[in-house]
């Protein structure tokens, strides 16, 4: 597969020939004409979600740090800005570098242009509290040369990036497609969880703060992804063979795992009301949810076993069901994902 062109003044695509790849671009972004109108609605409903980490007071949380937090908490925070402030910096060059090139439809572009400032946004709000609130920013920043289970999670997300990357196929821009949405959908999902749980306990709440915008983006990434792979699905339903399906299971199962050796080793099972067992439903949960969300059958059968994360993943005049993808949009009007 060639990367597209950025301009291409003698293609004769017209609008109901456009692909989500494959296609031949004109390289004009108009957003007056759309094949994926869902994409449309995607970028309307980012652009009304736009914040800035200095938008957070984190001054308690200084000293819940410094005063509050056992020493197994301060490990487990410290553990993950660590691990958040690797998948947003793989995510960051990931979409620029290994999967817009390959989009050939101009609405999807402009929506993954948007998340991968997004993207880095996360990068700079990390920045803010690890360098504020934390005792060493070096070491986390530095974290995986020293923690060889965040060092094999690491080596292990970045390898598959690396491995669809390359000579680039079909097959393998699907399959990158469901590596996004498993890192978008499944990785962040421990890391969050934990920070909920210090401010369930009324500690760290401009932390909680925080994730609660860059939860309410990861969901939209989510759903880009999310369409993508269902229109896909559509305009090729020759990739879906067998054979791709079962190796979609099995990044996902492989995913899992990862996130909850990671999620139990974070928190040793000393934090109340994220115990080993919560974390392994939790993620199996999730993993069933997002297989679902593409048509692929339940794993596990797993119950969402944490519903108060719910809640603490919303804003306070928002009304979110984060797992089935229905937002509406807290301060600049509302859009519907119904539709989704």
């Amino acid at each position: 597969m060639e990367r597209k062109r950025i301009y291409n003044p003698n293609s004769t695509e017209s609008l109901g020939d456009r692909k989500i790849f494959g296609g031949n671009p004109h390289g004009i972004l108009n957003f007056t004409k759309a094949k994926y109108t869902w994409a449309l609605k995607l970028w309307d409903y980012m652009e009304g979600n736009t914040w800035f980490p200095k938008e957070v007071d984190t001054t308690k949380d200084v000293l819940d740090y410094s005063r509050n937090l056992t020493d197994a908490e301060k490990r487990m925070y410290d553990l993950v800005w660590s691990q958040l402030i690797s998948m947003d910096s793989f995510q960051t060059n990931n979409l620029a570098d290994n999967i817009n090139p390959y989009i050939t439809a101009p609405e999807i572009n402009a929506c993954l242009a948007r998340q991968a400032y997004e993207e880095a946004n996360h990068s700079k709000s990390y920045a803010v509290m690890v360098e504020a609130i934390c005792d060493n920013t070096d070491l986390i920043y530095e974290m995986e040369k020293h923690d060889e289970v965040l060092r094999r999670k690491n080596d292990y997300i970045s390898s598959v990036y690396e491995e669809l990357a390359g000579d680039v196929t079909d097959e393998k821009l699907v399959l990158a497609m469901f590596a996004n949405q498993i890192l978008e959908g499944i990785y962040f999902y421990s890391g969050f969880t934990a920070i909920y749980a210090l401010a369930r306990a009324g500690r760290m709440l401009g932390s909680a703060q925080m994730i609660r915008f860059i939860q309410r983006d990861e969901i939209t990434h989510l759903l880009l992804f999310q369409n993508m792979i269902n229109s896909v699905q559509k305009e090729r339903p020759d990739l879906f063979t067998p054979e791709l399906k079962a190796k979609v299971v099995e990044m996902f199962k492989k995913a899992g795992d990862l996130e909850i050796e990671w999620g139990k080793y974070i928190t040793q099972n000393q934090i109340m009301g994220f115990t080993d067992d919560i974390i392994e439903e939790y993620i199996h949960y999730l993993i069933d949810d997002r297989l679902r969300a593409v048509g692929f059958e339940k794993i596990y059968g797993a119950q969402h076993p944490i519903k108060w994360v719910d809640d603490f993943s919303k804003f306070n005049d928002q009304k979110t069901n984060f797992f089935e993808g229905n937002v509406t949009n807290y301060s600049k009007g509302s859009l519907s994902f119904d539709d989704f």
